[in-house]
């Protein structure tokens, strides 16, 4: 079995795809507070909560895969896009992982982030990471996956992949998943019939309730309060879900019920990750935390298929047939 090493885990979404995929984690590292709280109380391996600069490579096990959806706010969209000179320090965090991978020379390494990082800076902030890590042997594969096209999963969410071998044969052999048709709907997700706490409801005490009750009319696809006005997702999937959900209203995806109009859930939000029942929410943490680690997080089965096509790669065997496994609402509740 392979042994992988995760960094900025946050809940453990990549670690769950690779698990699921047959590889064995051995050692996580995150140094939130509240996304360590919802690590420890869905995987058994001890979680090292240090600031990774202070984590001596000595002090991490041997390892053949390096997992690491570094840190995204300083490439992403929706942030101010300062890459490696970014003022709170989170760019230069990848130097962190490549000290690492100098260190330990894992024999794969994969890595998580968002679409932009791929033309941040006319392209240059991608080019030093690719540089960077071909100068250590690791011959790069990388690709931009849409979650809906590659995770049966509804929700509008791309993100770029990135993939390195020290061994040429394996290397050669590596293919990322291809495409598969969307068969789950956001209705076998999210519960449109059953009621849920009042605390998500929308009622006529909210000073915009006019605007959303007159634009939200469908319940077969999802909205977005954007401060003035209110936008539907044209493709009947979920929008991008964010990091700072529930912390204001914006972004906060919306739909109409048997009940009246509400935002998702925390489950929901992470359900729309690809997370199964079995992943729970610790009670201790508040809702705000909670949005913003399901919007920080990963589609799990588009990771479990990169994960899939990586272990043929690494046994030198052809890739995986084309499969996915659906979302039902079983699977929810």
């Amino acid at each position: 079995m392979f042994r992988c090493a995760s960094f900025f885990a946050g809940v453990g979404g990549i670690d769950l795809g690779f698990e699921q995929a047959g590889f064995d984690v051995v050692y996580a590292n995150e140094i939130c507070e509240k996304a360590s709280l919802t690590y420890k109380q869905n995987h058994v391996i001890p979680l090292d909560t240090r600031d990774i600069r202070n984590v001596k490579s000595n002090e991490i096990p041997d390892f053949d895969v390096m997992l690491a959806g570094f840190p995204c706010q300083a490439f992403s969209v929706a942030g101010y896009r300062q890459g490696f000179d970014d003022e709170k320090g989170r760019g230069n965090l990848y130097f962190e992982l490549e000290r690492i991978m100098m260190d330990k020379k894992p024999s794969v390494v994969f890595l998580e982030n968002v679409k932009n990082l791929l033309g941040h800076d006319g392209g240059r902030t991608f080019s030093v990471i690719r540089q960077s890590m071909e100068s250590m042997g690791y011959k790069i594969h990388h690709k931009v996956m849409n979650a809906i096209q590659y995770g049966d999963i509804p929700q509008i969410r791309e993100r770029i992949y990135i993939v390195g071998f020290l061994d040429n044969k394996v290397s050669e052999k590596f293919r990322f998943p291809e495409k598969v048709e969307l068969q789950t709907t956001i209705a076998a997700v999210v519960d449109f019939e059953n009621p849920v706490e009042d605390r998500y409801y929308y009622t006529e005490s909210c000073i915009f309730y006019d605007k959303l009750a007159e634009s939200i009319t469908r319940s077969d696809t999802m909205y977005q309060w954007r401060r003035h006005y209110v936008r539907e997702n044209k493709s009947n999937a979920c929008p991008t879900l964010t990091a700072n959900m529930g912390t204001g209203g914006h972004n906060v995806p919306l739909i109409l019920t048997d009940h009246g109009i509400r935002k998702l859930t925390p489950k929901e939000c992470f359900m729309l990750q690809g997370f199964d029942k079995s992943f729970s929410l610790p009670e201790n943490v508040a809702n705000c935390h909670l949005y913003k680690q399901a919007g920080n997080s990963v589609v799990v089965p588009v990771v479990k298929r990169i994960a899939d096509s990586m272990k043929s790669a690494i046994n030198l065997e052809s890739p995986p047939k084309v499969a996915s496994g659906h979302i039902t609402l079983d699977a929810f509740v």
